[in-house]
Protein backbone atom coordinates (compact mmCIF):
# COMPACT_ATOMS: atom_id res chain seq x y z
CA UNK A 1 0.00 0.00 0.00
CA UNK A 2 1.58 3.30 -1.15
CA UNK A 3 1.64 6.51 0.85
CA UNK A 4 0.72 10.02 -0.27
CA UNK A 5 2.15 12.71 1.95
CA UNK A 6 0.73 16.24 1.95
CA UNK A 7 3.14 18.79 3.10
CA UNK A 8 -25.10 11.47 18.27
CA UNK A 9 -37.05 1.91 24.66
CA UNK A 10 -33.43 1.09 26.06
CA UNK A 11 -32.16 -2.44 25.58
CA UNK A 12 -32.19 -3.13 29.32
CA UNK A 13 -35.85 -2.09 29.66
CA UNK A 14 -36.89 -4.20 26.67
CA UNK A 15 -35.04 -7.19 28.08
CA UNK A 16 -36.70 -6.77 31.49
CA UNK A 17 -40.13 -6.48 29.87
CA UNK A 18 -39.44 -9.66 27.92
CA UNK A 19 -38.55 -11.54 31.10
CA UNK A 20 -41.67 -10.33 32.94
CA UNK A 21 -43.89 -11.16 29.96
CA UNK A 22 -42.38 -14.65 29.70
CA UNK A 23 -42.97 -15.30 33.39
CA UNK A 24 -46.60 -14.13 33.15
CA UNK A 25 -47.19 -16.33 30.10
CA UNK A 26 -45.80 -19.37 31.92
CA UNK A 27 -47.97 -18.75 34.97
CA UNK A 28 -51.07 -18.25 32.82
CA UNK A 29 -50.48 -21.44 30.83
CA UNK A 30 -49.79 -23.43 34.00
CA UNK A 31 -52.99 -22.16 35.67
CA UNK A 32 -55.06 -22.83 32.56
CA UNK A 33 -53.61 -26.30 32.21
CA UNK A 34 -54.37 -27.12 35.85
CA UNK A 35 -57.92 -25.79 35.45
CA UNK A 36 -58.38 -27.86 32.32
CA UNK A 37 -57.24 -31.04 34.07
CA UNK A 38 -59.60 -30.34 36.99
CA UNK A 39 -62.57 -29.85 34.65
CA UNK A 40 -61.63 -32.92 32.63
CA UNK A 41 -61.40 -35.09 35.73
CA UNK A 42 -64.73 -33.78 37.03
CA UNK A 43 -66.45 -34.42 33.71
CA UNK A 44 -65.07 -37.95 33.50
CA UNK A 45 -66.27 -38.70 37.01
CA UNK A 46 -69.76 -37.35 36.39
CA UNK A 47 -70.41 -38.27 32.78
CA UNK A 48 -73.63 -39.93 31.71
CA UNK A 49 -72.97 -43.62 30.94
CA UNK A 50 -75.64 -43.46 28.20
CA UNK A 51 -74.04 -40.37 26.64
CA UNK A 52 -70.30 -40.56 27.27
CA UNK A 53 -68.06 -37.59 26.60
CA UNK A 54 -66.18 -37.36 23.32
CA UNK A 55 -62.72 -38.67 24.14
CA UNK A 56 -61.32 -37.47 20.79
CA UNK A 57 -62.06 -33.89 21.74
CA UNK A 58 -60.35 -34.29 25.12
CA UNK A 59 -57.35 -35.88 23.43
CA UNK A 60 -57.03 -33.01 20.96
CA UNK A 61 -57.15 -30.47 23.76
CA UNK A 62 -54.47 -32.35 25.70
CA UNK A 63 -52.30 -32.43 22.60
CA UNK A 64 -52.75 -28.69 22.10
CA UNK A 65 -51.74 -27.95 25.69
CA UNK A 66 -48.72 -30.24 25.30
CA UNK A 67 -47.70 -28.37 22.14
CA UNK A 68 -47.95 -25.03 23.92
CA UNK A 69 -45.83 -26.36 26.79
CA UNK A 70 -43.22 -27.63 24.32
CA UNK A 71 -43.17 -24.28 22.54
CA UNK A 72 -42.56 -22.50 25.85
CA UNK A 73 -39.61 -24.78 26.55
CA UNK A 74 -38.25 -24.02 23.08
CA UNK A 75 -38.61 -20.30 23.77
CA UNK A 76 -36.64 -20.73 27.01
CA UNK A 77 -33.85 -22.47 25.12
CA UNK A 78 -33.88 -19.76 22.45
CA UNK A 79 -33.61 -17.07 25.14
CA UNK A 80 -30.58 -18.88 26.54
CA UNK A 81 -28.95 -18.96 23.11
CA UNK A 82 -29.63 -15.24 22.60
CA UNK A 83 -28.06 -14.45 25.99
CA UNK A 84 -24.98 -16.51 25.09
CA UNK A 85 -24.70 -14.70 21.74
CA UNK A 86 -24.88 -11.31 23.48
CA UNK A 87 -22.11 -12.39 25.84
CA UNK A 88 -19.97 -13.50 22.90
CA UNK A 89 -20.57 -10.17 21.12
CA UNK A 90 -19.58 -8.23 24.24
CA UNK A 91 -16.40 -10.26 24.66
CA UNK A 92 -15.47 -9.72 21.00
CA UNK A 93 -16.19 -5.98 21.22
CA UNK A 94 -14.02 -5.54 24.32
CA UNK A 95 -11.09 -7.05 22.42
CA UNK A 96 -11.17 -4.08 20.00
CA UNK A 97 -10.59 -1.43 22.69
CA UNK A 98 -7.17 0.11 22.13
CA UNK A 99 -6.77 -1.48 18.68
CA UNK A 100 -6.11 0.55 15.54
CA UNK A 101 -8.82 -0.16 12.97
CA UNK A 102 -9.92 1.04 9.54
CA UNK A 103 -13.53 2.03 8.82
CA UNK A 104 -15.31 3.89 6.02
CA UNK A 105 -15.32 7.60 6.73
CA UNK A 106 -13.89 10.98 5.84
CA UNK A 107 -13.21 12.60 9.24
CA UNK A 108 -9.91 11.93 10.98
CA UNK A 109 -8.17 13.54 13.97
CA UNK A 110 -5.13 15.76 13.57
CA UNK A 111 -2.88 14.79 16.47
CA UNK A 112 0.86 15.28 17.01
CA UNK A 113 1.17 16.91 13.60
CA UNK A 114 -0.38 14.06 11.62
CA UNK A 115 -3.79 13.08 10.22
CA UNK A 116 -4.26 9.91 8.17
CA UNK A 117 -6.77 8.72 5.60
CA UNK A 118 -6.87 5.82 3.17
CA UNK A 119 -7.84 6.54 -0.44
CA UNK A 120 -9.18 3.85 -2.72
CA UNK A 121 -9.76 4.00 -6.47
CA UNK A 122 -10.29 1.39 -9.18
CA UNK A 123 -7.77 2.79 -11.69
CA UNK A 124 -5.05 5.45 -11.95
CA UNK A 125 -6.38 8.95 -11.47
CA UNK A 126 -5.51 12.52 -10.67
CA UNK A 127 -7.14 13.43 -7.38
CA UNK A 128 -7.93 16.83 -5.95
CA UNK A 129 -7.83 16.59 -2.17
CA UNK A 130 -9.52 19.17 0.06
CA UNK A 131 -9.26 19.13 3.85
CA UNK A 132 -11.67 21.18 5.95
CA UNK A 133 -12.00 21.80 9.68
CA UNK A 134 -15.09 21.33 11.84
CA UNK A 135 -16.50 24.71 10.73
CA UNK A 136 -16.13 23.90 7.03
CA UNK A 137 -13.14 26.19 6.50
CA UNK A 138 -10.60 24.86 4.00
CA UNK A 139 -7.35 24.02 5.73
CA UNK A 140 -5.50 22.47 2.82
CA UNK A 141 -6.00 21.54 -0.83
CA UNK A 142 -3.77 19.87 -3.40
CA UNK A 143 -3.64 17.66 -6.47
CA UNK A 144 -2.01 14.22 -6.44
CA UNK A 145 -1.68 11.11 -8.55
CA UNK A 146 -3.34 8.04 -7.09
CA UNK A 147 -2.91 4.41 -8.07
CA UNK A 148 -5.48 1.59 -8.05
CA UNK A 149 -6.11 0.04 -4.64
CA UNK A 150 -5.52 1.43 -1.16
CA UNK A 151 -3.00 4.13 -0.38
CA UNK A 152 -2.43 6.21 2.70
CA UNK A 153 -2.79 9.98 2.61
CA UNK A 154 -0.92 11.74 5.40
CA UNK A 155 -1.40 15.42 6.21
CA UNK A 156 1.05 17.17 8.53
CA UNK A 157 -1.47 19.80 9.62
CA UNK A 158 0.02 22.67 7.64
CA UNK A 159 -2.17 24.76 5.34
CA UNK A 160 -1.25 25.92 1.86
CA UNK A 161 0.15 29.07 3.40
CA UNK A 162 2.41 27.07 5.73
CA UNK A 163 0.37 27.83 8.84
CA UNK A 164 0.07 25.00 11.38
CA UNK A 165 -3.57 24.18 12.04
CA UNK A 166 -4.68 23.24 15.57
CA UNK A 167 -5.41 19.66 16.59
CA UNK A 168 -8.97 18.49 16.05
CA UNK A 169 -11.20 16.67 13.60
CA UNK A 170 -10.70 17.32 9.89
CA UNK A 171 -12.68 16.08 6.90
CA UNK A 172 -11.06 15.01 3.63
CA UNK A 173 -12.88 15.17 0.29
CA UNK A 174 -11.28 13.64 -2.82
CA UNK A 175 -12.47 14.03 -6.42
CA UNK A 176 -10.67 12.32 -9.28
CA UNK A 177 -10.36 12.12 -13.06
CA UNK A 178 -8.76 9.41 -15.15
CA UNK A 179 -6.41 9.88 -18.11
CA UNK A 180 -9.40 10.58 -20.39
CA UNK A 181 -10.63 13.37 -18.09
CA UNK A 182 -13.57 11.22 -16.99
CA UNK A 183 -14.70 11.43 -13.36
CA UNK A 184 -13.68 8.48 -11.21
CA UNK A 185 -14.88 7.62 -7.72
CA UNK A 186 -12.38 7.82 -4.86
CA UNK A 187 -13.57 6.39 -1.55
CA UNK A 188 -12.07 7.38 1.79
CA UNK A 189 -11.37 5.39 4.94
CA UNK A 190 -10.12 6.51 8.33
CA UNK A 191 -7.67 4.75 10.58
CA UNK A 192 -8.00 5.31 14.30
CA UNK A 193 -7.90 3.72 17.73
CA UNK A 194 -11.05 2.26 19.28
CA UNK A 195 -11.52 4.45 22.35
CA UNK A 196 -14.32 2.55 24.11
CA UNK A 197 -17.22 0.16 23.66
CA UNK A 198 -20.86 0.62 24.72
CA UNK A 199 -22.05 -2.77 25.98
CA UNK A 200 -25.52 -1.47 26.83
CA UNK A 201 -26.41 -1.51 23.13
CA UNK A 202 -27.24 -4.55 21.01
CA UNK A 203 -25.04 -5.10 19.13
CA UNK A 204 -22.27 -3.33 21.09
CA UNK A 205 -21.08 0.01 19.68
CA UNK A 206 -17.41 0.89 19.24
CA UNK A 207 -16.38 4.52 19.69
CA UNK A 208 -13.94 5.58 16.94
CA UNK A 209 -13.02 9.22 16.36
CA UNK A 210 -16.02 10.25 18.45
CA UNK A 211 -18.44 8.26 16.28
CA UNK A 212 -20.14 4.93 16.99
CA UNK A 213 -19.67 1.87 14.79
CA UNK A 214 -20.87 -1.72 14.99
CA UNK A 215 -18.23 -4.42 14.68
CA UNK A 216 -19.29 -5.33 11.13
CA UNK A 217 -18.23 -1.85 9.98
CA UNK A 218 -14.57 -2.56 10.76
CA UNK A 219 -12.75 -3.33 7.54
CA UNK A 220 -9.25 -3.99 8.82
CA UNK A 221 -7.19 -4.08 12.01
CA UNK A 222 -3.82 -2.40 11.68
CA UNK A 223 -0.76 -3.63 13.52
CA UNK A 224 1.02 -0.75 15.34
CA UNK A 225 3.87 0.65 13.25
CA UNK A 226 2.66 -0.88 9.98
CA UNK A 227 1.62 2.47 8.41
CA UNK A 228 4.41 4.41 6.68
CA UNK A 229 4.23 8.15 6.99
CA UNK A 230 6.18 10.60 4.91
Amino acid sequence: MSTITATPISTAAASANGVVSGAVDKATIANNFQTFLTLLTTQLKNQNPLDPLDTNQFTQQLVQFAQVEQQMKSNDQLSTLVALDKTAQSTAALAYVGATVVVDGATAPLSNGSANWNLNTSKPATATVTITDATGQTAYSGTFSVNPGNQTFVWDGRGNDGRQWPEGAYKLTATGFDANKQPIAISTEVQAIVDSVDLTQTPPLLSINGQNYTMDKIKRIVRPGSTTQG
